[in-house]
C-alpha cells in the first residue's frame, strides 16, 4: 500500500487491489443456456433469502432474468442494503461492488461474479494519480478552495479521497446539484473521471466557458497554473461505450425513420447531447420508454443491453438502438458471464465465498462522507 501526498490516505492502483480475485474454473466453461439456468435456480432455490442478486442495466438478458433488482448501480446498493440478504451479487464492475459494501451491513458479504468486470472509466481515475495531480494543481492555485467531485463511476479509494478534500460523489442525475454544492463551498471544481458528464453539466448551468481539461498522460498539455485559472477543472476521462455516438448517427436515424425521438445518457459527448432531443440517466432513459405512447419511436444512445431489456420490456413502443449494427457492450459488463454467476452461487451452496469485494474500513467511512454529502444535497 502506498501512502497518499495530500490525504491521510493508503491504498494502491486497482490492478493489485484486486489481484486476489478467482478466475472461473475450467469445469463451469462450457455450460450450455439450459444447463446453467437449472443450475442456477437450483442453488437459488436452497439458498433462499440468505442471497440477493443484483443485475445492472447493462448486464445481458441471462444475467437479469436472474436478478432480485435490476437498475443502475447506486440504487441497487441501497436496495441490496435494505434487503435481509447475508450476501450480495453484484452483477455489474467492481466499483459498483465497493459501492455496495460501503452503503450495505457489516454483516453483509459483497460477491462480484468475475474478477475481470473492471470499469475502464474507473481506471482513468487511480486515487493515487489523482492525488498527485491535486497536489500540482492545489500548489499552482494556493489561494482557491477546490472542491473535488467524483461521479459514481469510481474506486472507493477516489471516493474517500474527495471526502478528505471537501468534495462528494454525484450520480449522471444530480451532478449539477453537487456542482452547485462545490460551488457554494468553494472557488472551483476539480470533476472526475467523465470529462462529457463534466462539460454536459457545466452547459447545464451556463458555465461552459468555465471549462478547462487536466489531462493526466499529456506531458505537452496545460501546465498547473493555466489550469487553475479556469472554475471547471475535467479530468481527462470517458466512458468507452458512451463516447462512441456520434451526431451522425443521429441525422442517419432521422433520416430513416422521420418520426424518431432520440435520448441518450450525458456520458456522450457534447454534440451529441445537443443533437438528441432529450439526455438522462439509465433511469430517465428507462422512464421515458415506460411512458411513450404506444408506436412511439425512440432510439437510445447508451450500452446495447439496456436498449435490448427495453424492447422486451415495451413491445408496444419502437425501441431502436441509436447506431444501428454497430453499437456495442460495455466489454467490462460482458465479463459477469452466466457461468461465473453458476459458479459463485454453487460455491455458496459449499460454504465457500468467491471474489468477495471488501472496502477497507477507513477507506469505506470516508467514501460514506462523501456519499452522505450527495444524499444532502
Amino acid at each position: 500500500m502506498v501512502k497518499m501526498e495530500t490525504a491521510e490516505l493508503e491504498t494502491d492502483l486497482s490492478l493489485f487491489k484486486y489481484d486476489n480475485l478467482e478466475q472461473l474454473p475450467t469445469r463451469y466453461r462450457e455450460l450450455d443456456e439450459a444447463e446453467r439456468t437449472e443450475r442456477i435456480e437450483a442453488a437459488l432455490g436452497e439458498l433462499g433469502d440468505d442471497v440477493v442478486i443484483l443485475g445492472h442495466n447493462y448486464q445481458r438478458r441471462e444475467i437479469v432474468e436472474h436478478a432480485d433488482f435490476i437498475g443502475d448501480s447506486y440504487q441497487l446498493s441501497k436496495q441490496a442494503s435494505e434487503a435481509d440478504a447475508k450476501y450480495v451479487i453484484f452483477g455489474g464492475v467492481t466499483f459498483m461492488a465497493e459501492s455496495a459494501d460501503i452503503i450495505t451491513a457489516d454483516d453483509q458479504t459483497v460477491i462480484l461474479p468475475s474478477m475481470e468486470a473492471s470499469c475502464p472509466m474507473a481506471g482513468m481515475a487511480e486515487a493515487l494519480q489523482v492525488d498527485a495531480a491535486w497536489a500540482e494543481i492545489t500548489d499552482a492555485a494556493p489561494e482557491a478552495n477546490i472542491v473535488p467531485i467524483t461521479y459514481m463511476n469510481s474506486y472507493a479509494d477516489l471516493k474517500a479521497f474527495c471526502a478528505s478534500q471537501g468534495g462528494l460523489v454525484c450520480t449522471s442525475s444530480n451532478a449539477h446539484r453537487a456542482f452547485e454544492y462545490a460551488f457554494e463551498q468553494g472557488d472551483k471544481v476539480l470533476f472526475l473521471p467523465d470529462k462529457h458528464l463534466g462539460e454536459n453539466t457545466a452547459h447545464r448551468l451556463d458555465m461552459e466557458d468555465e471549462i478547462v481539461e487536466w489531462d493526466p498522460w499529456d506531458s505537452d498539455g496545460k501546465d498547473a497554473e493555466t489550469v487553475a485559472e479556469q472554475d471547471i477543472i475535467l479530468w481527462d476521462g470517458y466512458c468507452q461505450v458512451h463516447e462512441r455516438f456520434r451526431p451522425d448517427h443521429i441525422e442517419q436515424i432521422r433520416a430513416d425513420h422521420e418520426d424518431a425521438n432520440v435520448i441518450v445518457h450525458p456520458e456522450c459527448r457534447r454534440e451529441v447531447v445537443e443533437a438528441a432531443d432529450k439526455a438522462g440517466s439509465t433511469a430517465t432513459i428507462c422512464e421515458t420508454i415506460e411512458n411513450a405512447a404506444p408506436g412511439e419511436t425512440w432510439a437510445i444512445g447508451t450500452e446495447i443491453h439496456l436498449t435490448k431489456h427495453l424492447q422486451r420490456w415495451h413491445p408496444e413502443v419502437n425501441v431502436l438502438p441509436l447506431c444501428g449494427d454497430a453499437c456495442m457492450d460495455c466489454n467490462a459488463m460482458r465479463q459477469i458471464d452466466p457461468n461465473y454467476l453458476t459458479w459463485v452461487l454453487e460455491e455458496l451452496i459449499e460454504g465457500r465465498e468467491r471474489n468477495v469485494i471488501e472496502v477497507a474500513p477507513e477507506e469505506k467511512d470516508l467514501a460514506k462522507v462523501a456519499l452522505d454529502r450527495m444524499l444532502e444535497i
